[in-house]
């Protein structure tokens, strides 16, 4: 059993939901075609953007993008220029959050971090260039109607500044060792900008340029706004109850940062239980959209996939 988070979905076998491994392996092979340098002075930092950008893992960000496509009834593989855009902003974040001013983490996917191996002064500029890149090709390499293609850059900025990722890991690194009771009462928000603004627009961001109708898009949004809090959930659950070996990284970085996480405010038997309530919330939101007709099929099976994967996950 998967006793690490949850034994409910996880088989008899202790294997994890299935995921949509097909779709990472799409990711892998375009963002393995993607190059910066466009003289060679500056091979240097695309070395470095690339050593963090192909250190692989299960891609859930730009999978997801995919599969919200196809969910939608829509050429997923149109898709790959924001799917490739949102995992680099995803490893730009992933490069700052090990820095020394950060997490201090020496270890990513199982390999040395980027400011390890090149420098924190270059690991720096590395994720400054993989954020401006992203935009770059979101804009010049998506195929869609121009002022779709804006909408979804807008959102995706909104997602990961001030109102998003970067404005939560701001309220999380001011927050460590407040254990208030009005600190438990932010915790969820501070998620929802830190993890879950950059997952739910890995979602928006395909309705969007698929120009779905608004109504439609209702179930869906609430689908992604709830995934992305059952991520950090069993990440936080994770960070305590996982091995070096399986998170390749090092286990307990938020306790010894102080982090103010679900474990720490609630135990780990009742983050177990918010995880299971997160996760049940998020497959009632595809079922509605699968109701509702917003869906391309029968029903977004990639999407109950990714879902029941992030809640049985153990890495």
């Amino acid at each position: 059993m998967v006793a690490d988070v949850s034994g409910e979905i996880a088989g008899h076998d202790g294997e994890v939901a299935h995921y949509p491994e097909w779709l990472r392996l799409e990711v892998d092979e375009y963002l393995s075609g993607l190059t910066f340098s466009q003289e060679p002075i500056t091979d240097g930092l695309q070395e470095a953007m690339r050593y963090s950008l192909l250190a692989g893992g299960k891609r859930i960000r730009p999978v997801l993008a995919l599969a919200s496509a196809r969910a939608i009834g829509a050429d997923h593989t149109r898709m790959l220029p924001l799917a490739g855009a949102i995992e680099l902003i995803h490893t730009y974040s992933l490069i700052h959050d090990d820095l020394p001013a950060m997490d201090d983490d020496e270890l990513r996917r199982g390999r040395p971090t980027c400011h390890r191996v090149f420098g924190e002064d270059v690991a720096i500029l590395a994720g400054d260039a993989l954020y401006a890149e992203a935009f770059r090709h979101l804009l010049t390499a998506q195929e869609a109607p121009a002022e779709l293609v804006l909408a979804a850059a807008a959102e995706l900025a909104l997602a990961t500044g001030v109102n998003g990722m970067v404005g939560g890991q701001f309220l999380d690194v001011g927050r460590n060792g407040d254990h208030t009771p009005a600190a438990a009462v932010d915790l969820r928000r501070v998620h929802e900008l830190k993890t879950g603004r950059l997952i739910g627009a890995s979602v928006t961001c395909v309705l969007m340029l698929a120009g779905t109708p608004e109504p439609a898009t209702i179930a869906f949004r609430r689908f992604a706004a709830e995934l992305g809090v059952l991520f950090q959930i069993v990440d936080d659950i994770l960070d305590v109850t996982g091995t070096d070996a399986a998170l390749g990284k090092p286990s307990g970085s938020d306790e010894r940062h102080g982090r103010h996480t679900y474990v720490s405010e609630f135990g780990i038997k009742r983050a177990r239980e918010l995880a299971a309530q997160s996760h049940a919330a998020a497959r009632s939101a595809l079922a509605q959209a699968a109701d509702a007709g917003a869906t391309g099929g029968p029903r977004p099976t990639e999407l109950e996939q990714i879902t029941d994967f992030i809640y049985t996950r153990r890495a």
